[in-house]
C-alpha cells in the first residue's frame, strides 16, 4: 500500500510539474525555457518507466496467481485420489481428510472471484491510462494551438505597429 501511495504522489507531482510547463504570463508569452522543457521531459519518461515497471510487475503477478491456481488444482486432485484411496481402507483419517478438501474447496471458490477482480481492476486501469493519455494528447495540441495564436497576434501587432510608424513619419 506504502508503494502504491508513493508511486501515485511521485505520478502527481510530476503530472503538476508538466502542467506547469506551459505556463503562459501576464504579457502573452508563453514561459517556456530549457529548465520546463527538461523537466517535462523526465516526468514523461519518469511516468514511462514507472508504467512499464508498473506492467512488468501486473505480469508477474499474474504469472504467479496462474502458478497458483494450477497447483491448487493440482493439489485438489491428489488430495481426491488420497481421499479414494484412504476410503477404500477404511483409515480413521477419513473425517480430517474430508476437512482438508472442504477447505480446498473453499480456498478454491474465494480464488475465482479474487482472479476476476483481478481482471476487472486490470481494465479499469487500461481504461484509466486511455483517458489520461487522451487528455495529455488534447493538453499538448491546445498548447500548440495557443503558441501558434499568440506568435500570430505578435506578428500582426508588430505589422501594425510598423505601418502606423510609417503613417507618423509620413506626416511629419
Amino acid at each position: 500500500m506504502t508503494t502504491q501511495r508513493q508511486i501515485v504522489e511521485q505520478q502527481q507531482s510530476q503530472m503538476q510539474k508538466v502542467k506547469n510547463s506551459g505556463v503562459i504570463s501576464y504579457n502573452g508569452s508563453p514561459l517556456t525555457d530549457d529548465k520546463d522543457e527538461e523537466m517535462s521531459r523526465s516526468a514523461l519518461s519518469a511516468f514511462r518507466a514507472k508504467e512499464e515497471e508498473i506492467e512488468r510487475k501486473k505480469m508477474e503477478v499474474r504469472e504467479r496467481v496462474q502458478a497458483q491456481l494450477g497447483r491448487v488444482e493440482e493439489e485438489t486432485k491428489r488430495l481426491a485420489e488420497i481421499r479414494e484411496e484412504l476410503e477404500a481402507l477404511s483409515d480413521p483419517m477419513r473425517k480430517e481428510v474430508a476437512i482438508i478438501r472442504k477447505r480446498i474447496d473453499a480456498v478454491n471458490r474465494e480464488l475465482r472471484p479474487l482472479g476476476q477482480g483481478c481482471q476487472k481492476k486490470e481494465k479499469e486501469y487500461k481504461e484509466a491510462l486511455e483517458a489520461f493519455n487522451e487528455k495529455n494528447k488534447e493538453k499538448a495540441q491546445l498548447v500548440t494551438k495557443l503558441m501558434e495564436l499568440v506568435s500570430e497576434s505578435e506578428r500582426l501587432r508588430m505589422k501594425k505597429l510598423e505601418e502606423l510608424s510609417k503613417n507618423i513619419e509620413s506626416i511629419q
